[in-house]
């Protein structure tokens, strides 16, 4: 299963920029999807998640800023990000956990990573 992330890009403080990231492959089916960041020098920490009914989670520094979404029918995970601070600039990594069936019905259980996604604050 693979996560293609998009949406990056360099803004100014005060504005907003909207991450997607699409899962690819047969037969998938999605559970928990999240964002993660990174920035230089600092450890990898949550951002926010999302479960498959719709429950999101957030990490306290972006709350009531950022929004968690996704499309089930489109396999996509979005992350709206509004009142941009230059502290949001890190790389952006989307994941997800789930499951599908071989072709000799065999349950597989994954976890994928997409590519980080660069963002830039400004001032």
């Amino acid at each position: 299963v693979q996560l293609q992330a998009s949406g990056g890009g360099l803004v100014q403080a005060g504005g907003s920029l909207r991450l997607s990231c699409a899962a690819s492959g047969s037969g998938i089916r999605l559970n928990d999807m999240g964002w993660y960041r990174q920035a230089p020098g600092k450890q990898r920490e949550l951002v926010a998640t999302i479960t498959s009914g719709g429950s999101t989670d957030y990490a306290d520094s972006v709350k009531g800023r950022f929004t968690i979404s996704r499309d089930n029918v489109k396999n996509t995970v979005y992350l709206q990000m509004n009142s941009l601070k230059r502290e949001d600039t890190a790389v952006y990594t989307c994941n997800a956990d789930g499951g599908y069936y071989t072709d000799d019905g065999s349950p597989v259980m994954f976890r994928s990573w997409g590519q980080g996604t660069q963002v830039t604050v400004s001032s």
